[in-house]
């Protein structure tokens, strides 16, 4: 009796496995199929590819909303969405020393509640290069998001040690600000590889 238990446990357990092998195996089919008819769809809108020649292809069309941005779906949107991420967390970090190691720029009874923070570049070279090695380029960055300010087109170690930068916003604006959009790049990088595949042999620690 415990011998045909047995079996029978044995039995269910190789059931459930086939049965887990079986959906594992169709969603591996189904994406590579989904993969395989993107391909085949932007093959067909390809001049070079065999077969097709400019003549051939019906004008693109490109709305003002896709313009300028990478085919849904591509290797490079993902990587647009990977990019946006890390340059964020980048921001983020650049900022919170600069909030951490900076200085208020009015005393309290010269200008109440301003948030802003200011350092040297000098200063601040010194202490992010142990952290990143990209500190001009976030600066530079952050700048373009209107988070930083500094005069100057590009700033050089030594030259321009003297030169203020400002933070203009206070820590916690500049982490909700960067904060939501690392989300929004996250959620969307989520749902490509959801619906394309990872188009990337590693991803990183993005998700």
């Amino acid at each position: 009796m415990i011998q045909n238990v047995t079996e029978r446990s044995l039995s269910i357990v190789h059931l459930l496995l086939s049965n887990k092998n079986e959906a594992g195996l169709k969603s591996k089919v189904a994406l590579f199929n989904n993969l395989s008819d993107n391909h085949t769809k932007k093959q067909a809108v390809n001049p070079f590819s065999n077969g097709n020649t400019v003549a051939s292809l019906g004008k693109p069309k490109i709305s003002k909303e896709d313009y300028g941005k990478p085919p849904k779906g591509s290797l490079s949107e993902q990587r647009g969405f990977k990019a946006t991420i890390s340059v964020c967390r980048e921001m983020l970090q650049l900022c919170e020393v600069i909030n951490q190691f900076g200085e208020p720029l009015f005393a309290a009874h010269e200008k109440k509640n301003d948030p802003r923070k200011v350092i040297s570049f000098g200063n601040l070279f010194s202490i992010y290069t142990a952290i990143s090695d990209k500190v001009v380029g976030m600066l530079i960055r952050a700048r373009k998001y209107q988070l930083v300010e500094f005069e100057g087109e590009c700033l050089f170690q030594r030259r321009d040690d003297h030169v203020p930068i400002i933070l203009l916003k206070s820590y916690p604006e500049i982490y909700k600000i960067l904060n939501e959009k690392i989300s929004a790049a996250n959620a969307q990088l989520k749902e490509s590889i959801a619906v394309y595949g990872d188009l990337e042999t590693s991803t990183g620690n993005y998700i």
